[in-house]
């Protein structure tokens, strides 16, 4: 108990960021010291629960010692399954709440508040059903007869010296009367949670006798010592201008200016009253993500967070912000030369080398003398990448449950999304993103589903007074007024909210928790690009045919498919018509190492003019799938699209021309000059547009038609009206997603039916999503009993895990190795070296022992997750045949890179049978999946 409250005062005092106890503060007569004295009780208290019988008769020679001294109980077999009925958490709750009645005069209404962090420490808040039922069994908390009034004496007089040890005997008066709100009594529960999982660590608080020659004043500091938490973020406000304040921390180029979009989100962050809510809508290439880390540091600074989260949509993008967040934590005040935590939140997390070199870096846990030298164990700080600050993936921040509460953090929006799904432990969620900046990119990818869970998420992170910036290329107004509703807590706050043009942009919107909107609209810099639109025919013929013209003088074009399928089909046409040589293909089914090493080159070949040397100096094709819409920087001359949604057919122009390539283009072919977008995808011959069957699955065919609808008039190229970018993306948009009818009359029908469709898929997604979100924010006062019953029990970044907080149906991932002729298994041929140049391509794997670390590392950086062939009843299949490949050295505990992994092996021709599929995999096409003729 002692070790618990010592922690939780360390904790308060070295470790919480300054805006969460600001918010704690608030709520308690003495503020601050009060707020601190509440913690280390509730701490100290935590395992009262364990003074009852249910508890103590568990280990017979410890019960028997008690019964000697009169507190009688019957045995754990006496008791049987009535055991379960009085955990010790809940056991405490109750315990602590009488107290509280009988020794000080509180009302039971209000002792839940406070006693529920006491009940929730092991991950659930309690329910009212279980605590009506541990009321009707009264022996498990005081065994009935001559020794109630003794284990009554008992469990009183460790509650009385609780209160007189940490000083809060003079203060259960004053805070009869305090309400506490939920925000409040979820961040005391995730404090006791912490201080009980450090305190229980017996690496750093050895257990009796151990250790008992150090006094507790020793035994804590030793272990302090030892745990080595890196203190929060403390941000000192930037008194720069925007251009000072951009040049110093993202190395501008000489001469560079800021962008309008930049400047404007930092006086908007400065004028907000307080740190609140920021949407930034605005064009490709804008720089939103740096105008997003300049406003976190001045949020930061005037709210007290200690830290930020960056949430991407996939693991991909959030692999390519991880270095971009070190880079500019290098150049922080408060950061550089100082030791933080930084976390890189995704499943494959360790498989990224950035990530791998500062996870090398940390030391172990366990506790240190004092006085004596530093153990070898606890490496040096690197000096070669990251001289600046001394940034670690600290050990005990890496556990499932505790990684979010690093400082610095970047990770899949499922992170965020998990803190608004009723699941185990959801307070040290809370602990996590309450104390931090919060930065959400392409919100506007989140379907329905997600958005439920989104929208819960920013109403309790406005009630933590959490500042969030949100990043989009632009969100139907809609949208954007559902998440200034969520986050300000009110209802009228979008029709408060100052009005603008219906088709402002670019667009900046913030809010305060509970406040007015502001709203500026600042100019698009003068980057603009003019598109010409035009119909092609989903014909892969009349595709080849119109490359080969196009690309008669040379270019590169980019095609992108709305389904693998798609892509590898027109792959294979464009090859046989152009040479596999003149033809690249990227989509989400290739093996990670592959995917990474595809990205990388796309961003050689056709990123911006840097290195004009690698550029293609021939024609050349890329097909790819919706990959190519998110964050790669590349540049092409001619763009092929599949219809699709009009937002995303924005993003995906946005690779057309993005970068200037000589005065007025001249570094393009004559004929490429002009940025120009051919849409297919769909049969324009038909009286209402026809898209093709799997654009359908993808996206719905009511976006898909509204999407043509506000097209039309920019279609048949020169004869149309041309796409002019930025100004034509909020009209498209806001037209598309908007109520007024589009298109021709004789379209209306089929619109018609395709929105009741729609409307009926969306409601059916909302009403999924709700079975496990969390509820509102209570009232202040109001326990948090309940809090997550009837939810998904605990949860992670895992594919089942993810289901849970994305319309997705499960889905498998494999390890992919190759089995060679001999036998024997191996790491795939083709690898490319590491960064420490060690060869990674064919190195055996051996299957009676298990592989060094380099090689299971390997061959776990050749994980591919399988297409939705291999989803529902198939699953099960492909299971079992997957799990009749078992290799206890490789899929045991022995090794942590591959155990529990299903293992896919190829033959030598990269080819295997699955669950009635034939598959083919190859470094240049990923992974095609086709009917097995046999089965």
């Amino acid at each position: 108990m002692e070790d618990s409250a010592a922690v939780a005062g360390l904790l308060w005092d070295r470790w919480m960021p300054v805006g969460v106890r600001k918010l704690m503060a608030k709520a308690l007569p003495r503020g601050e010291s009060d707020a601190r004295a509440l913690a280390v009780w509730l701490a100290g208290v935590h395992d009262i629960g364990k003074a009852t019988p249910a508890f103590a008769c568990q280990v017979d020679q410890l019960a028997d010692a008690m019964r000697d001294r009169g507190l009688e109980m019957r045995s754990a077999r006496a008791m049987g399954p009535d055991r379960r009925v009085a955990p010790h958490g809940l056991a405490g709750q109750v315990l602590l709440g009488e107290w509280l009645e009988e020794a000080h005069g509180w009302a039971s209404a209000w002792t839940g508040q406070f006693t529920v962090a006491v009940g929730g420490h092991h991950g659930a808040p309690p329910e009212h059903g279980q605590i009506k039922t541990i009321y009707e069994h009264e022996e498990l908390l005081r065994t009935p007869g001559p020794s109630n009034p003794l284990w009554r004496q008992v469990q009183t007089e460790l509650l009385d010296a609780c209160a007189e040890r940490f000083g809060v005997r003079e203060r259960l008066g004053p805070w009869r009367t305090v309400k506490l709100p939920q925000p409040v009594q979820v961040l005391l529960t995730a404090l006791v949670i912490v201080s009980d999982w450090i305190a229980s660590n017996p690496d750093l608080f050895p257990y009796f006798p151990d250790g008992t020659s150090r006094s507790a004043q020793e035994r804590l500091a030793a272990a302090w010592s030892g745990l080595d938490l890196p203190e929060p973020w403390r941000a000192e406000e930037p008194v720069h201008s925007a251009q000072e304040l951009f040049a110093s921390r993202f190395a501008l180029p000489a001469g560079a200016t800021v962008r309008p979009v930049q400047v404007a989100a930092v006086e908007l962050a400065r004028e907000l009253q307080a740190p609140g809510l920021m949407i930034v809508e605005a064009p490709m290439g804008e720089g939103k993500t740096e105008a997003a880390l300049a406003v976190a540091e001045i949020f930061a600074a005037r709210s007290g967070a200690g830290g930020v989260f960056f949430a991407l949509p996939t693991m991909a993008t959030g692999n390519a912000m991880f270095p971009r967040l070190l880079d500019w934590l290098d150049r922080l005040p408060g950061v550089a030369g100082s030791r933080h935590s930084v976390h890189l939140a995704h499943s494959k997390a360790a498989l990224n080398e950035d990530f791998a070199g500062l996870m090398a870096r940390a030391g172990r846990v366990a506790a240190v003398d004092v006085d004596g030298p530093v153990p070898s164990s606890r490496q040096e700080p690197s000096h070669q990448r990251y001289a600046g600050a001394e940034l670690v993936a600290h050990a005990w921040l890496r556990g499932r449950k505790r990684a979010m509460l690093a400082s610095f953090v970047v990770g899949t929006i499922d992170q965020l999304l998990f803190a608004g799904l009723k699941s185990r432990h959801l307070a040290l969620r809370h602990l996590a993103v309450a104390g931090k900046v919060v930065v959400i990119d392409e919100v506007h990818a989140y379907d329905t589903y997600m958005s439920v869970y989104l929208d819960r998420v920013l109403s309790w992170l406005g009630a933590y007074r959490v500042p969030v910036v949100v990043l989009s290329a632009t969100l139907p107004a809609s949208r954007r007024g559902d998440l200034v509703e969520a986050y300000a807590g009110r209802a009228d706050a979008v029709a408060a909210e100052p009005a603008a043009a219906p088709d402002a942009y670019p667009l900046l919107t913030a809010v305060a928790p509970v406040g007015v909107p502001l709203v500026r609209h600042p100019q698009a810099s003068a980057r603009s690009t003019t598109v010409q639109v035009e119909r092609l025919a989903d014909d892969v013929g009349a595709l080849v045919g119109r490359l080969e013209n196009e690309l008669a003088d040379g270019g590169c074009a980019l095609v992108i498919r709305n389904t693998v399928k798609r892509v590898l089909e027109t792959a294979r046409a464009l090859r046989d018509a152009f040479g596999a040589e003149h033809v690249t293909v990227a989509h989400s089914c290739f093996v990670d190492l592959d995917r990474a090493d595809k990205d990388r080159t796309l961003l050689r070949l056709f990123g911006p003019p840097k290195q004009p040397g690698d550029r293609p100096g021939g024609r050349h094709i890329v097909v790819a799938s919706q990959v190519a819409e998110q964050s790669l920087d590349v540049d092409f001359d001619l763009l092929v699209s599949d219809l699709c949604p009009v937002d995303l057919l924005l993003q995906r122009m946005g690779r057309l021309h993005r970068h200037r390539r000589g005065y007025a283009q001249n570094g393009r072919p004559e004929r490429l000059r002009n940025a120009r977008c051919l849409l297919t995808g769909t049969d324009w011959t038909a009286d209402v547009p026809a898209p093709v069957r799997g654009s359908v699955a993808v996206y719905g065919l009511h976006a898909l038609l509204r999407s043509a609808a506000v097209l039309l008039p920019h279609l048949d190229g020169e004869s149309g009206l041309p796409v002019k970018l930025p100004a034509d993306i909020s009209p498209l948009v806001q037209s598309a997603y908007g109520q007024r009818p589009m298109g021709p009359a004789h379209w209306q029908g089929a619109l018609q039916q395709a929105l009741e469709q729609f409307e009926r898929h969306r409601y059916d997604q909302a009403e999924r999503a709700a079975v496990f979100r969390l509820g509102n924010v209570g009232k202040p006062g109001r326990p948090l009993f309940g809090w997550v019953a009837a939810g998904v029990g605990d949860t992670d970044d895992t594919p089942t895990g993810r289901a849970q907080v994305r319309d997705s149906r499960d889905s498998l991932e494999v390890v992919v190795v190759q089995r060679r002729g001999d036998g024997s298994l191996a790491t795939l041929p083709w690898l490319k070296p590491d960064s420490k140049q060690r060869q990674r391509g064919g190195i055996e794997l051996p299957q009676d022992a298990t592989p060094t670390r380099f090689a299971a590392r390997t061959a776990a950086s050749c994980g591919l997750r399988l297409p939705l062939q291999f989803s529902g009843e198939t699953m099960d299949r492909a299971i079992d045949e997957l799990e009749r490949l078992y290799l206890p050295s490789w899929q045991g505990k022995d090794s942590p890179w591959l155990s529990d992994q299903l293992i896919l092996t190829l033959d030598e021709d990269c080819h295997t049978h699955l669950a009635g599929f034939l598959l083919r995999y190859s470094p240049s096409d990923g992974l095609e999946v086709t009917r097995d003729a046999d089965d």
